[in-house]
């Protein structure tokens, strides 16, 4: 069985819909990052980079228990351990070059861009500039791959496809201000919309939602969130 440490945002999506495609038996343990519950020694026993996604899989290799964590990792993991979503194998080097372009590009400069126009103090227009811009262009590169495409990698749905979908899916944060932010980029809208209507997707937007997750931003859930932004803590 898998344990599943979430909490709703995009990097824990990813995993969600892998899991409600693939249909494999998983127990959710929510996590309340606004409440500080990533960096509290249970969880940090799990990831010690205290931050979700992250997977305990009670039936690892040899049976053995295995904690996987970050979102790509886990996505090839249970790819692997499943067999499935891994698109044909002469695309290999194709899927980890996509799904290390979102883990390391995308995704992070996504983040960044909606961090510095929603979370961070006034003034900061560089940093807003620098990663909208940079954003954008990651959005743009996929969109040239996607041309003529229905899928990222060849011509299966993939663990690349899921890992972008959590990503795409908060474009209108990435984009704020936009009331359209996928029509600059039509090849990933085209995919974006058909991804978004499989029944798994469906299934993993209510993962979680049964769970009172904090949603006050207060100084209890900055200082959770973002505590490289004050001073250490002792533990």
């Amino acid at each position: 069985m898998i344990r599943f440490y979430f909490h709703p945002t995009p990097n824990p999506a990813k995993v969600a819909l892998f899991l409600e495609e693939s249909g494999l038996t998983y127990e959710l343990v929510p996590v309340d990052t606004s409440k500080d519950e990533q960096h509290q020694p249970s969880f940090r026993a799990v990831n010690p980079n205290g931050k979700v996604p992250a997977i305990v899989d009670t039936d690892g290799p040899s049976g053995k228990e295995v904690r996987v964590f970050d979102s790509s990792a886990i996505l090839l993991y249970l790819a692997e351990k499943t067999g499935r979503f891994l698109g044909q194998p002469s695309y290999r080097g194709e899927l980890l070059s996509w799904l290390f372009f979102l883990g390391t590009g995308l995704g992070p400069f996504s983040g960044q861009a909606v961090h510095f126009q929603f979370a961070a103090p006034d003034g900061l227009d560089y940093a807003v500039n620098r990663y909208r811009r940079e954003a954008e262009r990651h959005y743009a590169v996929l969109d040239s791959q996607l041309a003529g495409r229905d899928y990222i990698v060849g011509s299966d749905y993939t663990i690349v496809d899921m890992s972008a979908w959590g990503c795409i899916d908060r474009a209108s944060r990435v984009m704020k201000g936009t009331l359209d932010p996928l029509a600059p980029f039509p090849n990933v809208k085209r995919w974006f919309t058909a991804i978004d209507g499989r029944p798994a997707v469906a299934r993993a937007r209510t993962v979680g939602k049964d769970h009172g997750f904090k949603k006050v931003n207060d100084e209890e859930a900055k200082r959770a969130l973002f505590p490289s932004n004050y001073p250490a803590r002792r533990r």
